[in-house]
């Protein structure tokens, strides 16, 4: 059903995008999205601009997976899969976020163990 209400407002949206001077400088879909808010299209075409929203999001989330995916590979192949899964996710987490782990003192995480 709501993919039926996605096309009905797709068709719709982009007749009102053809008609109105204010969608007319738009450079993508992030312009689109915040465009949409200003004039509060996004009520009207709630299911295009979640479409939109989620069309910001996807490379984002497919970065994040690809990470989180590669860094089981490099851990696993290294311990030979002999570990156990609460010990590799919490090795999983230092690894992937290392960035803020290595803002970190080893003598503050040694006192805190």
């Amino acid at each position: 059903m709501d993919l039926i209400v996605l096309g009905d407002q797709l068709d719709t949206h982009i007749i009102d995008l053809c008609g109105s001077d204010e969608f007319s400088s738009i450079e993508g879909i992030a312009n689109l999205a915040e465009k949409m808010i200003k004039t509060k299209k996004n009520l009207i075409f709630s299911l295009v601009y979640m479409l939109s929203k989620l069309l910001l999001l996807l490379p984002i989330a497919t970065a994040t997976v690809e990470k989180v995916f590669s860094a089981i590979h490099i851990v696993k192949s290294r311990l030979r899969n002999r570990i156990r899964d609460k010990w590799m996710n919490d090795n999983l987490v230092v690894y992937i976020e290392k960035d803020i782990f290595d803002k970190i003192d080893n003598k503050v995480i040694m006192k805190r163990f």
